[in-house]
């Protein structure tokens, strides 16, 4: 490699430095688990046409305040006048999302409204979640570090077929174990939730309708072909019946 190609004579990206600190911050599994995050929201990205540099900062931040326990969290919020409601105090392991957000834009310059939006939502979701809401939610729950979620290999097939089908079944899968655990369940997970059933229902009725539709035209088609191979044979029959009589002249 000549000098002036050499990789220490080129400029840094963003993503390296960012990474770089990212590594010096946070436990190295937490690490581990961001830069899996990171990669899959890359993978995501190419599967469903999204802006890859902007899915690999979403994933590489999403977890930035996870450098803090949830007691310096809740202090930091308060001191940053970032507003918690008594809802989210009740479930403090959703919070550093909120925190997250911040220190993405104030920290590390992050001024896209999109990734800011995926981070601060990355632990509850929300109703009329974004294409990048959701790759980052479904990348935080199917990356190669997780192990312990129920139905993963199914679930991480699923989230390359259907998006939004993984993103309904990984948040009915997180309420169920909510309720079962007995663990305090915070409104915004529940409405998330209560949003993505009901948008999941109305694309059924559409492909029911759809399916419906292309039933109606089907039938539509055959009836037309059946109308013209009728008047084929109608046509050849009497020509048939002139050929006849004109020999029989």
């Amino acid at each position: 490699m000549s000098k002036q190609n050499s990789y220490k004579d080129l400029p840094v990206p963003e993503f390296v430095r960012i990474r770089e600190h990212l590594k010096g911050k946070l436990h190295p599994m937490r690490y581990e688990h961001t830069l899996g995050v990171s990669y899959t929201c890359i993978a995501l990205a190419m599967r469903y046409g999204y802006d890859l540099q902007k899915a690999e900062m979403a994933g590489l931040l999403h977890d930035c305040a996870k450098r803090y326990d949830e007691a310096a969290i809740i202090k930091k919020c308060r001191s940053k006048g970032i507003e918690l409601t008594e809802n989210e105090l009740n479930a403090p392991a959703t919070i550093h999302a909120k925190l997250g957000a911040w220190m993405a834009e104030h920290k590390y310059g992050i001024d896209d409204p999109e990734i800011l939006q995926a981070i601060a939502c990355h632990t509850t979701g929300k109703p009329a979640m974004g294409l990048l809401d959701k790759i980052l939610y479904i990348a935080d729950y199917i990356e190669p570090r997780r192990d312990r979620a129920p139905r993963l290999p199914e679930i991480r097939k699923l989230a390359f077929e259907d998006l939004d089908e993984a993103l309904y079944q990984i948040m009915k899968g997180i309420l169920g174990y909510l309720e079962e655990s007995g663990a305090y369940i915070d409104d915004m997970t529940r409405v998330a939730f209560e949003y993505c059933d009901a948008e999941r229902m109305r694309r059924m009725e559409e492909a029911v309708t759809q399916m419906g539709s292309l039933a109606d035209l089907k039938e539509e088609i055959s009836q037309n072909d059946t109308g013209k191979q009728n008047g084929k044979n109608r046509r050849k029959s009497t020509g048939r019946q002139k050929r006849r009589r004109y020999q029989n002249h």
